[in-house]
């Protein structure tokens, strides 16, 4: 394919079809990084030498930098998300739900409120 030819048609997008495209390309790369955190960790579990006892050190810290990178990486895909679907949901909301119930109605004339009277004890 002819790269000017690429670079052409993405000038001619519209700027919702721009967002489209930053996206799809931000999703795609969490998808990779993710899925390269997850081969190299399988990876370094199944093929590479362990100690008999524990874990070793290397790999120890290893894992707790990818546990700490996974852990970001997720969590901003998750808030991502989070708030795309907060935006998209009134799409799917049928109309009828939106509407709050009506409230029964008031009684006319409301009861009178009689407080109890008060009496103070007293020592005989």
């Amino acid at each position: 394919m002819n790269p000017l030819k690429l670079i052409s048609q993405f000038l001619a997008m519209t700027q919702e079809q721009h967002d489209a495209v930053i996206k799809f390309c931000i999703a795609v790369t969490f998808c990779c990084t993710v899925i390269i955190m997850v081969g190299v960790s399988l990876y370094s579990v199944v093929f590479v030498t362990q100690p008999m006892n524990g874990m070793a050190p290397a790999d120890k810290q290893f894992f707790l930098i990818l546990s700490d990178m996974s852990k970001y990486i997720l969590g901003s895909l998750a808030t991502l998300l989070a708030v795309k679907g907060k935006d998209a949901l009134p799409q799917f909301v049928p109309p009828n739900l939106s509407k709050p119930e009506p409230e029964a109605p008031a009684p006319k004339s409301p009861s009178p409120v009689h407080s109890p009277v008060r009496m103070e004890p007293t020592i005989a």
